[in-house]
């Protein structure tokens, strides 16, 4: 079995480095609009606090978890506002101390978790690196949602990996979240790191292909940019149908970000 400290470790760096961004925000700017329809800065971060909360509850006290999975499923279109929108109403400061609390304590007890344990989720249940590699996901999605709002330019880095395992591992969900059967064959896909080392999935004689920075790749599968604003190129038409509809987080199909020149 895999180390899982690496990730760990991962997600408490990509979480500090997104608070560095927020730590000193003014009033004004908790309360600046993001890209996400009717969520600011606030909201963002608050939504990660929750996130945090259920995972820890997963993680420690499974009987606890359980009632917000049956509220998850009576109302799958509200809960995720409900708990953000909640949050946003707290004090920056106070929200910015649930936030941090609640990550050190799902650090602590992922780390503490047996090894091979497995704790319950909305979807299928997860081991603690993989809740960990969702909990990165979010972390860097959200935290580009912030970065855009405040006009900031993040600098990427290998813990890129994480994001990128997740959209290519999601390929036959997206398929099917759109009501579409998965292709057979696997695809190949080859991003460019940060660093400009080569990062490869899939046999390498695959027809269907994928190419591409891996920053690209990551804002795609998030839903954090349109297709048309990225340079990713596809051989085949599954592929091809594959980067319109790619999504690396459960649930329905989002609606996504418009191009930024407009429909195309």
């Amino acid at each position: 079995m895999a180390d899982p400290t690496p990730v760990f470790d991962d997600l408490y760096a990509e979480s500090a480095e997104l608070d560095q961004l927020v730590a000193e925000l003014s009033p004004e700017q908790w309360a600046l609009a993001t890209p996400a329809p009717r969520w600011t800065i606030a909201h963002q971060i608050a939504h990660l606090a929750w996130t945090d909360h259920s995972a820890l509850l997963a993680v420690t006290d499974a009987d606890a978890f359980q009632p917000l999975v049956e509220k998850a499923l009576a109302a799958p279109g509200a809960f995720v506002d409900e708990g953000a929108e909640e949050g946003a109403r707290l004090p920056a400061a106070e929200l910015l101390s649930r936030w941090r609390e609640g990550r050190a304590a799902l650090d602590r007890a992922m780390r503490q978790a047996p090894p091979g344990a497995r704790f319950p989720w909305y979807g299928p249940p997860m081991s603690a690196a993989s809740m960990a590699t969702g909990r990165l996901m979010e972390t860097w999605a959200h935290g580009q949602d912030v970065a855009d709002a405040l006009g900031v330019t993040r600098t990427p880095t290998d813990r890129l990996r994480h994001v990128v395992r997740i959209g290519v591992r999601a390929r036959d969900f997206a398929f099917g979240a759109h009501e579409l059967s998965p292709p057979a064959d696997e695809f190949r896909v080859e991003l460019i790191g940060p660093g400009g080392d080569l990062w490869s999935y899939g046999p390498e004689g695959a027809v269907q292909r994928v190419t591409g920075p891996a920053l690209d790749f990551c804002l795609l599968v998030t839903q954090r940019a349109h297709r048309a604003d990225l340079a990713l190129h596809a051989e085949g038409p599954d592929a091809d149908r594959w980067l319109d509809i790619a999504q690396a987080f459960a649930g329905p199909p989002g609606t996504g970000r418009p191009p930024k020149g407009g429909t195309p």
